[in-house]
């Protein structure tokens, strides 16, 4: 009868299915993450012929008289939600038998099992049980099963919603130690719940624990999490975090001093981007374009242009190649200040170094022209310009100008 039943369509006057408790609720959790055949209803059914004690306590459920029924779809409404049992199967059973699951699909389909993983995430979180997405997470990583991001995310919105920081911080450390990468929405997330809570100790106990727990890919993680803390505008909670890094194992890099320099120099706090970039050089690291060029486009923001100059002529005597991103902050700071002359010598030094310049920086340089009156020299750099763009798009281009 119950063959019948998960095959195809059968009307039946009553069925009865005698189920032990742990059966009857890791059924019911199957059948709401939604089984999609009639095979995987089979497999959910034949746990009941492996019970010891099927007749002892069991629950019984029977469909009214007249009932069409067709897999999985009649499935839901029998069984019902399993929180009216007394007895549960355990997270640990209920995580084996997911599991089991997307081994199954894995081995049938040469899938990676990562949709319905992400599934089983969703379903848990959306029964308050992080307690068992955390579990299912922890095995996942285990077998060496990859995790949709999806479902990375999830798992830290369903935190989130609890509304308890201790909570979030387990599930991301979870993240952070069961998967190889995490994708950047994940650390913004993470960060964006530290917007409206400013529980301060919460967040350096977790940069400390994970300092030791995933070091020496902890300074990596640190940076990505300074980055997303900046990117939300929580700056003195970047800063802080930077500041208890210097104290760890996962000492402050290259990149970290360079993500700090961006920061202070993107809220005009000048005065501590160099005396950042100053603590970078004791600490004996040597600073790399990214680093001269973040000092420059924040000393220019300020109108500090013979500092800009400084670290220009610092970056040389280094061997450090301007590129052209520095060369477009000089010029604009040079043709913004009125120093027309030494913007359009920085100009064609970097064409002479064989730095093709941007559109951006012709219209820099054509915009400061013509504020100076100069506008013979800014018609021949537009011209200039036109000709750069079509050499750049090719003949496709000069014959759709054309028509």
């Amino acid at each position: 009868m119950v063959a019948a039943a998960l095959n195809g369509r059968a009307k039946l006057t009553t069925l009865t299915f005698l189920l032990c408790r742990s059966c009857f609720n890791r059924l019911n959790y199957s059948v709401a993450v939604g089984l999609h055949s009639s095979a995987k209803g089979f497999r959910a059914f034949n746990k009941l012929h492996h019970c010891g004690n099927f007749f002892l306590d069991n629950c019984i459920k029977s469909i009214p008289v007249g009932v069409l029924l067709n897999w999985p779809t009649f499935a839901p409404s029998i069984f019902g939600c399993c929180q009216s049992f007394s007895t549960q199967a355990s997270p640990a059973e209920i995580v084996d038998d997911v599991l089991a699951e997307v081994l199954l699909v894995m081995a049938n389909s040469q899938s990676s099992g990562e949709e319905l993983c992400a599934t089983y995430i969703d379903k848990f979180c959306n029964d308050r049980n992080l307690s068992g997405a955390i579990r299912l997470v922890r095995t996942l990583h285990d077998k060496n099963i990859p995790l949709h991001p999806s479902a990375h995310n999830r798992l830290l919105k369903a935190a989130i919603e609890e509304n308890d920081i201790v909570l979030l911080c387990q599930c991301f450390k979870d993240l952070l130690v069961s998967c190889k990468s995490l994708n950047s929405s994940t650390y913004l997330i993470f960060a964006q719940a530290f917007i409206k809570e400013n529980d301060v100790p919460c967040l350096l106990r977790f940069v400390r624990e994970i300092s030791e727990l995933i070091f020496p890919s902890s300074t990596t993680v640190m940076n990505r999490i300074i980055f997303a803390f900046a990117e939300c505008g929580q700056i003195d909670k970047a800063l802080l975090i930077f500041d208890q890094m210097k104290s760890l194992k996962s000492k402050p890099d290259v990149i970290t001093y360079n993500t700090i320099l961006g920061i202070l120099g993107k809220c005009g706090r000048i005065d501590e981007m160099l005396n950042e970039f100053l603590a970078m050089k004791e600490d004996g690291l040597i600073p790399d374009i990214v680093s001269y060029n973040t000092l420059i486009t924040g000393l220019r923001k300020v109108g500090r242009l013979e500092s800009c100059l400084v670290f220009f002529r610092e970056m040389r005597e280094r061997e450090i190649e301007p590129d052209l991103r520095t060369y477009s902050a000089l010029i604009d700071s040079f043709g913004k200040s009125g120093n027309i002359e030494e913007s359009l010598r920085l100009f064609n030094e970097m064409k002479h170094k064989g730095i093709c310049p941007s559109i951006h920086v012709y219209k820099l340089l054509i915009s400061n022209l013509k504020k100076m009156g100069k506008f013979e020299l800014a018609i021949a750099f537009s011209n200039e310009m036109k000709e750069s763009i079509s050499n750049h798009l090719g003949p496709n281009y000069n014959r759709q100008r054309n028509r």
